[in-house]
């Protein structure tokens, strides 16, 4: 393992755990339960900007941490699929490797990419485009 790899390797245990608990019906539970027990408690602290500010700043943070958490997972899932995708490519005899890393283009050299495949896909739409582009 990389000494990079190793560093990192405890957030990214930890993000895929955090991100697959926070994804379950019980978080959601709990977290409607705290929401719940804070609307019921707002008559007794008499609805005090206290009060609100207490949720405020707890889905405040919550929310912030979790986009960190859930963006490291949702990196490393895309990466590995890409890997996986790329591989596919690679060993197939009929796919084009110049396919493979296609995630590190431009968007819009990604969008000729799916303008060609979606003119292969019909010919009657290549015909037609080839018309047009000798002037027709």
């Amino acid at each position: 393992m990389s000494e990079e790899r190793e560093e990192t390797h405890w957030f990214d245990t930890f993000a895929s755990a955090t991100a697959r608990w926070t994804g379950h019906a019980g978080a959601f539970s709990i977290a409607f339960a705290v929401v719940l027990f804070w609307a019921l408690s707002g008559p007794i602290f008499g609805f005090s900007d206290t009060w609100q500010l207490v949720i405020n700043t707890a889905t405040t943070v919550l929310t912030f941490l979790m986009v960190f958490l859930i963006q490291n997972s949702l990196n490393r899932d895309s990466l590995a699929l890409h890997v996986k995708l790329d591989e596919l490519l690679r060993v197939s005899t009929q796919a084009r490797n110049a396919l493979i890393g296609t995630e590190r283009l431009s968007e819009k050299e990604i969008e000729e990419l799916e303008h060609e495949e979606e003119s292969a896909k019909n010919p009657a739409r290549r015909i037609a485009g080839e018309g047009s582009r000798n002037g027709q």
